[in-house]
This record gives structure tokens, sequence and C-alpha cells, in this order.
């Protein structure tokens, strides 16, 4: 320290001024004595005193790993998410899921600034939470933070909040990789083959790496047989080598490595979040020739040059306190609220459509389900946001009809709530999942279970465990879903509200795909709210009252039944992943969808003019003209999916491009769409590549959903 200036903040100057950020790393790392660059490696906290931190509350501050105050050096200091900023009271934004069916990553780049601003704003400089996992089965407990199925359309929601966030942090994407598993994600193995890796699994990665994500998160899972937080052949010879990746390498938390030499020597660099495995064993494993100094250096190198490279980058302003759940940061939660939201269904009953409602005409609400009165934010799991407030739908309900008489019928009572419905002018069923039917699952079982246990240190002297069977997500929370249709109960009360009440709405909380065969078709409409953050309860009477037009597209597709999905077995020890799931598996099962990829109704109407290909840059784009034949603004959301002519890709129809435009009623925007062909490419074993087709083998579908009738059938050439 000089005159008030460290080592780290000269270092941070010369790379702001153009100085190679390895370089500045060296000469930092040159300064470390041995203690300090085995410091650099893991967490700051002693494992047991953070574990009785963490039984308290999950992240409650940030997670601080290789902080050098002698020289200044920050280490990193990690905030979980994806939802918001899990430190401080935060503002919960809508899940992932939710905001991937926005469709619009101009919109995801503005919620990945804000919860970049709250971050710093706890003390973080590291977001944990890019969240890009790609779900091959709707009962995966998480599916709620990640985008959708399609690896091009979870690649450019990635680097979307990637581009957000850091302008303020560093970012992290996570669980590389095939992690879609959640009961049974430490202990299962996946067994993939090269092809279905880089073709399907991999891609997303790939894209927030090359958007220049400063972090990547290893899964907790095995890949063909070794643990991915000790993989040497993904961590090192896909990351660093194929791809480039010049960031860093972090395990998830606890139980993210087996081995600590192991992990270093595959090319891990941080164990995350504390002093636990590497504080433990890697001074002896170092002596014993097990890892090397120089594995040290390499990993200490990149930790230190991913923090310059932030430090010199990101927006010099500290935001202070009063960014957390501001009132702007509500006002977007409750815009990506509304946006997403994905009308499924709309029909006429008498004259007209039974959506929107008009608050002036509407006198009687029945608000029926255990859910109108619930936050409906997502899970209990690593990214609960402590947002300071939330409104409910039926909350949401009553601001919008202030004159309306609102009927509650919170129990599951279906005489009850036909009751209502009868004696209502319009009745909104809320149905569907909480934090007890999906989400993250830590359990009384996990915490107990000796092949994790054994990787904790030992209690030190004088100092007490804390009881660890009283965890953070418990028992009864969480976990992959059993089932993909709504409770019984739910249905019940569908049948019941509908018989009695032919203006019925049915509105969903969930993430991934409900089998809704028992019950769409005896419904008028069908909402999609998802879980729709903090002012959930206000988007969800935007879109009810056309406040807010629907503009939400399906980021995945449903369904009719279960079979048409891949076998799924959440106690598995061992699985295979092949590429078939979601819309490429109903195509292959020559099956309809009850809703194609990307489907999504709107108030209006519009028509797609003009469509043509043109080269810019060597890449081919997709121009149409999209016209606003109806009478309310609205979204649209141009698609475009790609199918190679050539015979590989085995004929799959894959999402290649997309753009959500705005158009006024009665007008015609313009629109361009680049066409991302590496989406159809296909893997080659001797040049350790993903290779697209050219041009002239793909043809493309430009339309509103995959399989629209409507779509324009055009070549990829111009």
């Amino acid at each position: 320290m000089h005159d008030g200036v460290s080592a780290f903040d000269t270092a941070v100057a010369a790379v702001r001024a153009g100085a190679a950020p390895a370089e500045q790393a060296r000469a930092l790392y040159d300064q470390l004595t041995p203690e300090e660059r085995l410091w650099l490696l893991d967490g700051d906290t002693p494992f047991w005193a953070g574990m009785a931190e963490m039984m308290q509350r999950y992240n409650a501050h940030p997670y601080v790993h290789g902080e050098v105050a002698r020289l200044g050096v920050p280490g990193t200091r990690f905030v979980d998410g994806p939802r918001g900023c899990v430190s401080g009271a935060g503002t919960a934004f809508p899940v992932s899921m939710a905001r991937g069916a926005t469709w619009d990553t101009a919109l995801e780049e503005r919620v990945g600034e804000a919860i970049g601003r709250e971050v710093r704003a706890q003390g973080g400089n590291f977001f944990g939470g890019v969240c890009i996992n790609l779900p091959r089965h709707p009962a995966w407990g998480r599916v709620q933070e990640t985008y959708g199925d399609e690896p091009h359309h979870l690649g450019e929601f990635g680097a979307a909040l990637t581009r957000g966030t850091q302008r303020y942090v560093m970012a992290c994407a996570k669980h590389y990789a095939l992690n879609s598993m959640e009961n049974a994600r430490f202990h299962v193995d996946v067994t993939v083959d090269d092809a279905t890796l880089h073709e399907v699994y991999l891609p997303h990665f790939k894209r927030t790496v090359d958007e220049g994500v400063a972090a990547i998160m290893s899964a907790y899972n095995s890949v063909n047989g070794e643990w991915v937080g000790q993989n040497p052949e993904l961590l090192t010879g896909v990351l660093r080598e194929q791809w480039g990746f010049e960031g860093i390498t972090v395990s998830d938390f606890i139980w993210g490595l087996r081995d600590a030499a192991a992990s270093l020597n595959a090319g891990l660099d941080l164990e995350e979040p504390l002093r636990q495995q590497r504080a433990e064993h890697l001074p002896a494993q170092l002596e014993a020739g097990e890892t090397s100094w120089a594995a040290v250096e390499r990993a200490g190198l990149h930790l230190l040059a991913a923090q310059l490279r932030s430090y010199a980058a990101r927006e010099a302003a500290e935001p202070g306190a009063e960014v957390m759940a501001s009132d702007e940061h509500r006002a977007l939660a409750r815009e990506v609220g509304a946006r997403a939201m994905v009308l499924l269904k709309n029909d006429a009953v008498g004259d007209a459509p039974v959506l929107p409602l008009d608050p002036a005409a509407v006198q009687r609400i029945a608000v029926v389900g255990r859910l109108a009165v619930h936050a409906g934010t997502g899970d209990r799991g690593s990214s609960l946001v402590h947002a300071p407030s939330h409104v409910s739908p039926v909350d949401g309900i009553r601001a919008a009809f202030p004159d309306a008489e609102i009927t509650l019928v919170e129990s599951d009572d279906p005489a009850a709530a036909a009751e209502a419905a009868r004696n209502a002018d319009v009745a909104l069923l809320v149905v569907g999942f909480d934090e007890t039917d999906e989400g993250e699952y830590i359990g009384g079982d996990t915490m107990s279970d000796p092949t994790l246990t054994a990787l904790y240190p030992p209690v030190a002297e004088g100092v007490s465990a804390p009881d660890l069977g009283g965890t953070v997500m418990t028992d009864g929370m969480g976990g992959d879903r059993t089932s993909l249709r709504l409770r019984p109960s739910d249905e019940e009360l569908i049948h019941a509200v509908a018989a009695a009440n032919p203006r019925t709405v049915v509105s969903v909380v969930a993430a991934g795909a409900v089998v809704c065969e028992a019950w769409r078709h005896d419904v008028p409409a069908v909402l999609m709210m998802w879980y729709a953050g903090m002012e959930g309860g206000h988007a969800l009477a935007d879109v009810l009252t056309g406040a807010q037009n629907p503009s939400g597209r399906l980021p995945y597709s449903i369904p009719t039944s279960e079979d048409h999905l891949p076998a799924f077995d959440k106690d598995a020890r061992a699985i295979t992943y092949d590429r078939w799931h979601g819309q490429r598996l109903l195509d292959r099962l020559g099956v309809p969808a009850a809703y194609p990829h990307g489907f999504g109704l709107s108030y209006t109407t519009f028509r797609l003019d003009g469509v043509e290909v043109q080269e810019a840059g060597g890449v081919p784009v997709v121009r149409a003209s999209v016209t606003n034949t109806g009478a309310r603004d609205g979204h649209h959301v141009v698609q475009v999916y790609g199918r190679r002519t050539d015979g590989l890709r085995d004929g799959e129809t894959l999402l290649v491009g997309f753009a959500a435009v705005e158009v006024a009623a009665g007008t015609t925007a313009e629109v361009a769409v680049p066409v991302t062909l590496a989406a159809l490419g296909a893997w080659n074993p001797r040049t350790t590549a993903l290779e697209p087709p050219t041009a002239a083998d793909v043809v493309l579908e430009v339309g509103a959903h995959a399989h629209d009738p409507q779509a324009h059938v055009v070549p990829a050439t111009s």
C-alpha cells in the first residue's frame, strides 16, 4: 500500500490503460507468499463457522474467496441468483424460465444490469446466477432457474444476462455440465457421446464464453465416470483448449469436488465457498507430489486476472443501498412479469374472447385457489431472494379492479369454488405448484450421506459443529417433480368452476411443462403465469386487463402425454443422455404438441410479409415486415427454425434465430433476425469442433412458433 493505493489498484489502473491482465496478474502473484498463493484457491471462512452461518440464512452477505488485504486483492465476493440478488433484501424478478418466455434479450440485459447494481450494493463483485442448464425433462426440480430447452435460446439469454451483470460485477455461468436432475445430483453419473455433448448440451455454455463470461461453475454430477469438479476433459480439454476460455472455473458449493489435488490438476481454479478440502489436504498433497505448485500458480493467475479484467472494465460508481428493490427495479420486475406470461388459450364466450377484462365492466370476480394468496416467487433454494414485499395474485386483482366485488376461495373446496364462480361475472383460478412441489433440494438424507460428510474437515478443538439436520433447504421442500400434472385438487377445482361459470380463466403457476389434457379443453382461457416475481400479482392483472398485451411465448413445448418425454428417474445413479427431448422428440415421434415450442397468443394479430434472406458479415439474416393487423399495440416474436438438407442432424428442425419486436396497432415494423447456423452444427471428432452447415444446405421456417402452418419457408441463402 502506497499513499492509500494498493498493488491491486495499481494493477487495475494499468489494465485500464491497456496493459495485459495476465501480465499484471503475474506481477501480483510474484508478490504473494506460498501461504497466500494457496489462500487464493478456496473460501476465506473456516468451514464449520461458515456452515453455522449458512444454517441461519444462505448467502446473507457475499461469500469471500481469496482476499489478500496486504496487496488490496479483493478476492471473489460471491452472491447467488438467478432471480435476483440473494444477499440483502433485493428485487425478486420473475424466475429465469419466465424471463426466457419473453424472448427479449434486450429486456434480459436490463434485468442483468439491475441485478449487477444490487450485488455491488451488497459488497459483492461476483454474481453466480447465469444458469443455463438444458432441461431435458420438465420434471427437473430446478427447471425454473434456466431459460428454455433449445441451446440457441439458452445461449442468447445467458449472454444477455452476462452482458448486463458484467457492467458491475463478474458473472458466472452454471452448472457446467449436464446438470438436469435434482434429487440425484450428488450421485448420478451421466453418460453421453461426444456428438450429443457438443451439439446439444454445450453450445449455450460456449456462447457465454464467447460473450466473455468471467467464470464457469462446475456441476455436482459426474460425466462419463468422472465428477465434473475434477473432470479434466470438461474443465481443461473443452473449456481451455477447444474454446480458449480465459476466465476462472469454480466449484459448486461444499460437495462440488471429491479430491483437492485431482480438482486442481483437472483445471478447477477455486473451491467454493469455505475453507474445506483444499485447506485441509492440499499442503500434504503438494508435499506428496499428487499435485504441483505449477498447478497452484495456474489457478492463482486465472483468479487474479479475472478480478483485474472486471475491476478495470466495470462501472466506476458504487451503487448505494437505495438501489435494493428500488422503485425502478420493482417497475422492471413488473414489466418483465407481464411480458413473460403466455396466453395459451382465449376462446370466445358469446361474441368476444374472455380476455381481456374491462375493469369498468366487470363487477364481480371469483378468485379461486390456494396460490391466489401465495407470493409465487419460486423455490426456497439457493436462488431465494429476500424481497422486502410481494404482490400476490389476489392483491393484484384487487388493485386493478377497485370497484369490483372480489370473492376469494383459498380452500380446495370444489363446492365453495363453484358457488363463488356461479355468482361472479368471471372466475379466475390460480393453480399450480409452489416450493414444496419443485425446486432445489438439500434434505436430511443429503446432510447425513456418508459419502458427502466424508468431504467435511474435522471439527477443530474448542469449536462446536452446527446441527446440520436443520438445513436451509429442508425435507419437504423442492426436488424433482413426481407428476407433470396439476394436483388432483387443482383439477377438481377447475372442473367445478368451469361447470359453474363459462367465463373461467385458469392461471398456471409453474416453471416446467404442465400436462393439461385433463382440463384444458373445458375452459376458455389459460394463462401461463410462471413464478412471476415480487410484483407478480400486478403483472398478472396487467395482462388480464389488457394494460399489457400478452407477448410471452413458450420456451419449450408442452406435450399431450408424459409418454412423449424422455425417461426420467429422479433417484437414478446412472443415466445416458441422448439428443431427443422437447419439440425435437415430439417431431421424431410424429406426435403433435398440446402447445408447440414458441407458442403464445396475443390480444391482437400479426402478419409476416416480405420474408427474405440476406447476408451480413458472412451471417444469414432474415429480414421481414411485421404488421399489427389488430386494434391493440403489442409485441411479436419472429422465430426462425432451421433444417439441414444434407442428411446430417437427422432432419431435425431447430431454433436458429429469434427477435422480439414491438408493433403499434395498425402499423408495420421491420425486423432483422441473424441466423446462427452453428445451432445446426455437427460434431467432427477429427477436428474436435462443432462444424456448422453451409447456408446452401439449410432451409428456414420463419413464423410465430415451431411448425407454424403460416410460416414462410425459404432457403438460408440470399
